[in-house]
């Protein structure tokens, strides 16, 4: 199909109007600790100075059926070798959704883009809402950094919320026909280097994880944007936490976190700055 004939773009000129269907998400505060239908379709350690990194980044190992660990073969990563405009650039993994949108199976009179998903042979179309000051934030973290977009959504079906419902392991549409034409409309300016979905996650203990260690990064220059800190769970230090998004049209938090990036775009170590203790922590 082409994702072009199919594809709706809204502006906010020819529909207005307050989101609809709230109570979709109404007990859900944050993500849903097993990732729900977009975020289905889409999912460093440093340790004192001297002390060795294990290999495996502090993630858990895999093992073999019969228990023994398999042997280590060349490391495949997940990115190539950065670009050279980004060489020295620190990399930031941002999560799509609730972090940059919203998305629902119920139709919403402001929706910013409005894309087909094919489940069971059924074509539904998914609603998204970008998030307030997405648009200016997404220009400057390009500028500032090499950028990552990490979605570990899949598809379940028309129910609840689509970014909840997108995040169930239990479905798994091609992750294009969802998040590939959502950063495609969203993503103005080149700022993603790369998408990651979520066949690049580690299942673990029932979330799926975005294992930093597997990007080929030194894990002292890596970030990770995210609101569900199961997301993060190998590696919270590498952490930037943001609050869920789904319709608060007064919502700053995006354009908040600037200034915090930029600061962190000018450190060699971002364990300097992430592991001294915070506001409000």
């Amino acid at each position: 199909m082409d994702s072009a004939a199919v594809i709706t773009q809204i502006s906010k000129e020819e529909a207005r109007g307050p989101l609809r269907g709230k109570g979709d998400h109404k007990s859900a505060s944050q993500k849903p600790r097993g990732r729900g239908i977009l975020h289905s379709l889409f999912c460093c350690v440093c340790r004192d100075d001297g002390e060795p990194v294990p290999s495996h980044g502090g993630a858990p190992l895999l093992v073999e059926e019969n228990g023994a660990v398999p042997k280590q073969s060349s490391t495949q990563y997940l990115l190539p070798e950065a670009k050279a405009q980004d060489s020295d650039k620190i990399c930031v993994v941002i999560d799509l959704d609730e972090t940059l949108v919203h998305s629902s199976f119920k139709p919403v009179n402001n929706a910013d883009f409005i894309i087909p998903v094919e489940i069971d042979g059924v074509v539904h179309q998914v609603y998204v809402l970008k998030r307030p000051h997405v648009d200016e934030f997404l220009q400057r973290m390009g500028e500032l950094f090499e950028c990552v977009l990490f979605t570990a959504s899949l598809a379940k079906g028309p129910g609840r919320s689509a970014s909840w419902a997108f995040k169930s392991p239990a479905y798994s549409p091609p992750h294009h026909q969802y998040a590939d034409p959502v950063a495609d409309l969203l993503d103005k300016w080149g700022a993603f280097r790369a998408r990651l979905f979520r066949e690049s996650c580690v299942f673990h203990r029932g979330n799926y994880v975005k294992d930093l260690s597997r990007l080929g990064r030194d894990l002292r220059r890596v970030l990770i944007l995210d609101n569900s800190p199961a997301s993060y769970v190998f590696h919270p230090d590498n952490a930037v936490p943001v609050a869920s998004w789904f319709d608060n049209m007064s919502d700053t938090e995006l354009h908040d976190l600037l200034p915090f990036f930029e600061q962190l775009s000018r450190v060699d170590d971002v364990y300097s700055v992430l592991r001294q203790p915070r506001p409000g922590s």
